[in-house]
């Protein structure tokens, strides 16, 4: 039979298709696809050092684990035994901001969980846990909808139960608390709440008594140090003794406002001291403070209201910033007891009045009159 040229050419083209599949195309075909799909470590390694400089220092420094949540070391404990008995209850985070609340439940959720970001077991961690910040999301629509869609769906892996984080929950109006509690009840046998506040009067009874309440306390001073000591010495920064001294007071126990603060002076300052770090924040020198002071107590009312005035314009000072400062002088003053209550009795209603709005020309005097009036009080006694 004979054979046209257009099957010798198929059979040409088969031939060709054949030694192409053959082992010197294989190997480069493989090549390309480990080069495309798998990029080098090496690379992947300098992407998550460059996303991780990119981050504020509270998120960057945030605890990865229980053992790094700075202090509140029973507390972890207790959490820590709940989980190893897989008997986690509803739980209760109160407490002023900046104390753990947020990172200690986020380190529970990773240890029961897995990181949220691995490739290995995200999705397990994605599927399970539901963060809300109840500030923003805080009516009763986001109960009905949001929470109890996810709590109705059936955990994902090997997990026990899902995870609900309601954030800053004592800004949720009543009606939406009133609706949480009967979610809470209707779905305990897969999911727990960790509900997390600021103000633990702000939540109502019914929810209170469904969760074990845990108290995070302003940090000890000496936590903070130590844990700044750690950020210093990673970020470079140079930080003198009086900045640290000032830093700490000004954070009061708040790690996260420390940390805010040490990353803006060390943006803006070469060197970060005493005179940077409340140049940053904007609050009174102690040594203005004090001159404020000595002016209430010992010039004319006259003088040393135009005195004060002049120094707020000068210096941009607010007086409810004025008045905490007077408050921590106050305590280095050796005033006479009964002298000492007057005075801080009416610092206090003076802020009050401040925070509902009074004007801070009228509230200046009434500050002037206090240490007036403290002063005879005092040569009385």
């Amino acid at each position: 039979m004979a054979i046209s040229d257009d099957d010798e050419m198929m059979g040409s083209d088969i031939e060709l298709e054949e030694d192409g599949a053959g082992s010197g195309n294989k190997v480069d075909k493989g090549k390309s696809k480990m080069t495309d799909d798998e990029p080098p470590k090496a690379l992947e390694g300098a992407q998550h050092g460059h996303e991780l400089d990119n981050l504020p220092w509270v998120e960057k420094y945030r605890p990865v684990t229980l053992d790094d949540v700075v202090s509140h070391a029973d507390i972890t404990a207790t959490i820590d035994k709940f989980i190893e008995a897989n008997q986690l209850p509803h739980m209760l985070f109160y407490g002023p901001p900046g104390t753990g609340k947020t990172s200690t439940i986020l380190c529970v959720a990773r240890k029961i969980y897995g990181d949220k970001f691995a490739s290995k077991n995200g999705g397990n961690y994605r599927n399970n846990v539901l963060e809300l910040n109840a500030s923003d999301e805080r009516g009763i629509e986001v109960v009905r909808e949001q929470i109890k869609s996810f709590a109705g769906v059936r955990t994902f892996g090997s997990s026990a139960f899902k995870l609900i984080i309601l954030d800053e929950a004592d800004m949720m109006t009543q009606q939406a608390q009133g609706a949480l509690r009967r979610v809470i009840e209707q779905y305990t046998k897969n999911v727990r709440f960790c509900i997390i506040c600021n103000y633990v009067n702000r939540i109502i009874p019914a929810i209170q008594s469904r969760c074990t309440r845990f108290r995070f306390g302003p940090l000890p001073i000496e936590e903070v140090k130590r844990r700044l000591g750690t950020v210093i010495e990673q970020e470079k920064v140079q930080l003198t003794p009086d900045g640290m001294n000032a830093l700490l007071k000004l954070s009061r126990g708040d790690m996260r406002r420390a940390l805010n603060v040490l990353q803006a002076c060390h943006s803006a300052y070469d060197i970060v001291d005493e005179e940077a770090v409340y140049n940053c924040t904007g609050n009174p020198h102690p040594a203005d403070i004090a001159d404020i002071v000595e002016s209430m107590m010992n010039e004319e009312f006259q003088t040393s209201f135009n005195r004060i005035t002049s120094l707020k314009a000068s210096k941009g000072l607010a007086l409810q910033d004025i008045i905490l400062g007077v408050y921590d002088h106050v305590s280095t003053i050796a005033f006479p007891a009964p002298t000492r209550v007057y005075i801080l009795d009416q610092l206090a209603q003076v802020e009050h009045r401040l925070s509902t709005g009074g004007n801070e020309k009228l509230q200046l005097t009434a500050l002037l009159a206090t240490f007036k009036n403290g002063v005879e009080l005092a040569a009385k006694n």
